[in-house]
């Protein structure tokens, strides 16, 4: 680790962290976390949450309200061996991250990581060099994406907070642990983040159990509505519950207890409350369940955010979509007072997570193309009158939707194979979607064809 880097990382973590971090050996084994393994106990687990202690960046983005702002999701759950966390390889493969094994589609770039940031892999390079990753564990590639988010003019990111990973002291614990590096990085870099709770694998009659409870120790531990870079709608704090009326086996009347609880707790409520939902959540057909009840939970609700990833593959199909029912849905939204976040991607391939599975997915893939794709998107849904808009995701290499710097010349095909921007520069879709972002905000006007850098 270079002396300018030090100093860099010294002004965004303080002197402590940056003492711990450099008596480390740099190598491509990165350094691990100074927070130590994950938590054996949720009594050790919780005795970590703790309150922000830092400042946030003069100049930074306004966290009062999501109108005008564009938002990505952050799933935040790469872990490597070598990162501290004792968790090995989590989301990059089942195993060892090597040929064949692979769970992911994309590679990101590593161009601008320090050593203290690259974790060696079993892939290699035509000249023999290892091929290195980077882990969501370590607070210096978290801060990178915050910096990169900030420098192309991306407002902040809802992450993920997994629903199935509050059962175990382990996996609390690194959820944990990514929040804290997250609002670390959103204070560091003027940004936003808010919580996304992901209801997938939630059981039948939890969602109030442990929703509260997890919620709770959030305000309690870590006093999370109280951070400064904590998005907020309207004024209030803001959290998401993703995973409403795809006919699971939790109820709505199950999620309308949880959506009272962090709207009127008279400790813990105060709440703006979204939900992410199915695209038809409106009909009731496709990929939405037939169910009375969610449109009246969708009323009472801040803001709605209905899925569309891999819904269309094209700009034609998109736009289909958006005149058949996106539009009407916009309506209906401001017609019943409800915040509207159309969800937009750039593009979807997990190829190798199937072959894992013994599935061939090549024909599920959405190709990203020049741009044109995602650009029809967000403009799309910009002269339909959306107020915000959420990207899926930032970080999402399992399922190629990530808009971060990816690499164009990744390990070699061999039984695993990696997607690439097709051509564009790395940076291609965090450029387009801060361009989004001042259209948006119409500081630039609104354009059909992909604007040229």
């Amino acid at each position: 680790m270079t002396f300018l880097h030090l100093a860099s990382s010294c002004r965004v973590w303080g002197l402590v962290l940056c003492a711990v971090m450099s008596a480390a050996v740099s190598s491509l084994a990165g350094e691990a976390n100074p927070r130590g393994p994950v938590a054996e106990t949720f009594e050790e687990a919780w005795a970590k949450m703790k309150p922000f202690d830092g400042t946030r960046a003069p100049g930074g983005v306004d966290t009062s309200t999501v109108d005008g702002k564009i938002i990505v999701g952050y799933q935040g759950w790469f872990f490597t061996p070598g990162d501290g966390s004792g968790r090995g390889w989590v989301h990059f493969a089942g195993g060892n991250f090597s040929d064949g094994k692979a769970t992911v589609d994309m590679w990101p770039d590593m161009s601008e990581a320090t050593p203290a940031e690259r974790y060696e892999t079993g892939f290699k390079y035509p000249d023999g060099s290892p091929a290195t990753v980077f882990s969501s564990y370590n607070p210096l590639t978290v801060n990178r994406h915050f910096k990169w988010m900030a420098d192309y003019g991306i407002d902040g990111a809802f992450v993920q907070r997994f629903i199935s990973g509050t059962r175990n002291p382990k996996s609390f614990d690194a959820n944990n642990a990514v929040l804290d590096n997250v609002r670390r990085a959103a204070n560091a870099n003027g940004r936003t983040f808010a919580v996304m709770y992901d209801l997938s694998g939630m059981r039948p009659a939890e969602a109030l159990t442990i929703i509260s409870k997890d919620w709770s120790a959030l305000v309690d531990r870590m006093q999370i509505t109280r951070d400064p870079s904590y998005q907020r709608h309207h004024g209030k704090p803001l959290v998401i519950l993703w995973g409403v009326g795809f006919g699971r086996k939790y109820t709505t009347a199950e999620i309308s207890e949880a959506v009272d609880f962090l709207q009127h707790d008279p400790k813990y409520g105060g709440n703006a409350v979204m939900l992410g939902t199915p695209s038809a959540w409106r009909t009731g057909k496709g990929d939405a369940q037939k169910d009375p009840d969610l449109e009246a939970l969708i009323k009472k609700v801040d803001i709605v955010s209905p899925w569309s990833v891999n819904r269309y593959k094209s700009p034609e199909a998109f736009q289909r979509c958006l005149d058949s029912y996106g539009k009407e849905d916009l309506a209906w939204c401001n017609e019943n007072k409800v915040g509207y976040m159309p969800v937009i991607f750039p593009g979807f391939s997990w190829n190798n997570l199937m072959d894992t599975r013994g599935r061939d997915a090549r024909k599920e893939a959405v190709p990203r193309g020049d741009g044109t794709f995602f650009w029809s998107q967000g403009n799309g849904w910009i002269k339909a009158g959306a107020k915000m808009i959420y990207i899926a995701m930032f970080d999402e290499i399992d399922e190629g939707t990530a808009i971060f710097k990816v690499s164009g010349n990744p390990p070699p095909p061999g039984k695993s194979s990696f997607v690439t921007n097709e051509g564009m520069p790395p940076d291609q879709y965090l450029w387009l979607a801060g361009q989004l972002g001042r259209t948006l905000r119409k500081e630039i006007p609104s354009q059909d064809a992909v604007p040229k850098r």
